[in-house]
């Protein structure tokens, strides 16, 4: 079972209600609840609710880690292959979309970069700025710089790096995939669809919850690390924000502002992105989710 939805639309706690009905396991779906360095902003589940029933992939990566989604799905073979040894319903639930599709459509077959390539190419990128990286990637992969915005640091970096690693462009590793763990047939999907205003209304209190909650915190052991701003935990929304405000370039309350702002976007970004490259996935409404999935 495939539970997706945008960021504060109730998919966990669909999740953990299936799994207690239907004996499941909940496998986490989504690329910033991976980090065990950040429990509150990414309002993982508590740990009452780990306690209730068997959960997977949560928290288990640091924060100084680059994880990514083919990471992702080798440990997810690995937990889907556990619940079905013991007989488990898997359920996978979270919003980052492009885990999904690798989950069911395959994914390319980029091998992991060395981390001396990755940490040159961001020296580079610091010390030259992207625009310089850029103009590189123009003459070593031009499909990639075609398509990447010029001001895209994190997936100009990237493309770089493959090249330098492997001297194959991405385009080259796309045509190359690595087959779905789940092929079509073998699993039901629904996406979660709140009406809009409800929706940014609950991401706006959840924002608020989580400070009180700690986040800035959370936030601030993190930022003490003095961790690669691109890394994927370092941009976790809300993070960048809220180390803006840590350093005492803004206000808390704007820093909340900026957070709130940045997740309404991103949750308008994932009902975009499911539509048009998973439309497999069934489209419900929250307060109907439980009869389609004949929980009772």
């Amino acid at each position: 079972m495939l539970i997706a939805g945008p960021t504060a639309s109730g998919k966990s706690a669909l999740a953990l209600e299936l799994a207690e009905k239907a004996g499941g396991v909940v496998i986490n779906a989504d690329s910033m609840q991976v980090y065990r360095d950040l429990r509150i902003i990414t309002a993982r589940p508590t740990r009452e609710e780990e306690a209730r029933v068997p959960h997977r992939l949560y928290g288990h990566v640091d924060a100084a880690v680059n994880f990514s989604a083919g990471s992702w799905v080798n440990d997810a073979a690995t937990a889907l292959a556990e619940a079905r040894a013991q007989k488990h319903l898997p359920i996978f639930v979270g919003g980052s979309g492009l885990y999904f599709k690798a989950l069911t459509r395959g994914l390319s077959a980029v091998p992991p970069i060395p981390a001396e390539i990755r940490d040159d190419v961001r020296a580079r990128l610091e010390r030259n700025g992207v625009e310089a990286l850029h103009a590189e990637l123009r003459e070593r992969d031009p499909v990639s710089a075609e398509r990447l915005k010029p001001r895209d640091r994190t997936r100009i970096a990237r493309a770089l790096e493959v090249v330098e690693a492997t001297g194959r462009s991405l385009t080259d590793w796309h045509r190359e995939g690595l087959p779905p763990l789940l092929p079509p047939g073998e699993f039901s999907a629904v996406f979660l669809a709140p009406e809009r205003d409800a929706l940014y209304a609950r991401i706006d209190a959840r924002f608020d919850a989580m400070l009180a909650a700690g986040a800035l915190e959370e936030v601030a052991a993190l930022g003490a690390r003095h961790l690669d701003p691109l890394l994927p935990a370092m941009k976790a929304h809300g993070v960048p924000a809220l180390i803006r405000h840590l350093d005492g370039e803004i206000t808390r309350q704007e820093a909340a502002e900026v957070g709130r702002s940045d997740t309404r976007h991103y949750a308008k970004r994932q009902f975009t992105w499911f539509r048009h490259q998973l439309p497999e996935f069934e489209w419900v409404k929250p307060e109907e989710a439980r009869g389609w999935l004949d929980i009772s």
